[in-house]
């Protein structure tokens, strides 16, 4: 299926083709196959995870109001209908219909999967089916810190621990395109640029086997867990993807790794997108997902890849939708950042500072060839 209708502007048609050709989804995770009830759609729907409070409702959210405009078409509703037809229509289709047109209506041509960020089992699409039920190709990316909790949970001392843990992470990169990391997102880590001693590994290691089960936190095993994920990135020609934090947490670490020749993909930009834009205009090493904020935006996705345009070298900037937990948002994340990436261009093209052909270069570069290149598909 093409996801055509969306664009908000017209454009040449060389330029609009290559805004609607098949996407490089860098960025997803997995989505339901169950049918669900309303506050567990709502709950998927929400970037927070939890249901609304009372009285209210995450389709008074732009997500919510999105779901209701872009995705009631397509699924053969007048956009804007009222949540309760919406889910209604949902019900009657089931969950298995309901993936397969708006998975396929993203125009994705490849998944790079992340599983890591929600429980699996039989209620979530696998990677394979996922990318089947989206007339997709799929291909993985390893998170680190699932590498790291499997090795606390089964090392039987803290030397055990290190070596482990760089077998695991060689392993996983050598089935994977890229290792990602959220540590940035981590409630108080604030990685810095320093690479610990092996003695004070060993030790914050003795000190983590003692409690395998709980969340890592300890910043000097945060910052061995990145700088051995950099080192085996290295020498698998994988690029790190790293969650963007707020305020520049994370910032020294990332122009660290700069001698490394690892490529970092920032993540979930917005709204830090200013700061990762700066980064990656003045680090050859970095690159951007633009496609976080549209996933979540709207009208607003235009402005957002406007500033983006203004400072990211173009063959630095990739497309991710976040898409995760309904198939919603893997459709509106790709159609927010073709409706974005679009009233960009076009005024761009307005004002004539680019020619029809830098926009459609520049339209294809980000959708799909920057991906390609950079986790060699």
């Amino acid at each position: 299926m093409r996801p055509d209708g969306v664009l908000p502007v017209e454009l040449p048609d060389v330029v609009r083709e290559a805004l609607l050709a098949p996407l490089v989804d860098q960025s997803c995770h997995g989505v339901r196959r169950d049918d669900l009830t309303r506050a567990r759609f709502e709950t998927l729907l929400s970037e927070t995870g939890v249901p609304a409070p009372p009285g209210t409702t995450h389709f008074d959210t732009p997500a919510g109001a999105a779901v209701r405009r872009w995705c009631a078409p397509v699924l053969d509703l007048p956009p804007h209908v009222p949540p309760a037809v919406y889910l209604a229509r949902r019900a009657e289709l089931g969950a298995a219909e309901v993936n397969r047109r708006l998975l396929g209506a993203a125009g994705i041509a490849t998944f790079l999967f992340d599983d890591s960020a929600a429980p699996g089992g039989p209620e979530v699409l696998p990677p394979a089916e996922m990318g089947r039920t989206g007339g997709a190709g799929t291909v993985a990316v390893a998170r680190i810190e699932r590498a790291e909790e499997e090795v606390a949970a089964s090392a039987v001392s803290a030397v055990a621990y290190v070596s482990a843990l760089a077998q695991d992470l060689a392993a996983r990169a050598a089935c994977a395109v890229a290792l990602k990391s959220v540590t940035a997102h981590r409630a108080g880590a604030h990685p810095d640029e320093a690479r610990p001693s092996r003695g004070t590994v060993i030790a914050a290691a003795a000190r983590r086997l003692a409690r395998p089960g709980e969340r890592l936190t300890d910043p000097v095993l945060l910052r061995h867990l990145l700088w051995t994920a950099v080192d085996v990135a290295r020498e698998y020609g994988r690029p790190l993807q790293f969650h963007a934090g707020p305020t520049g947490s994370g910032t020294g670490f990332v122009v660290a790794v700069q001698p490394m020749g690892v490529p970092v993909v920032l993540l979930r930009c917005h709204p830090f997108h200013r700061r990762a834009a700066h980064l990656a205009s003045t680090l050859p090493h970095v690159y951007v997902d633009v496609g976080a904020a549209p996933a979540r935006g709207a009208t607003g996705s235009a402005t957002v890849m406007a500033e983006l345009l203004e400072s990211v070298p173009f063959h630095r900037q990739v497309f991710g939708s976040g898409g995760h937990g309904v198939a919603e948002t893997c459709h509106l994340g790709a159609l927010h950042y073709r409706r974005g990436l679009a009233g960009a261009l076009a005024a761009r093209l307005a004002d004539g500072e680019w020619s029809v052909a830098d926009a459609a270069r520049v339209a294809q570069m980000i959708g799909s060839g920057n991906a390609r290149r950079l986790y060699r598909l």
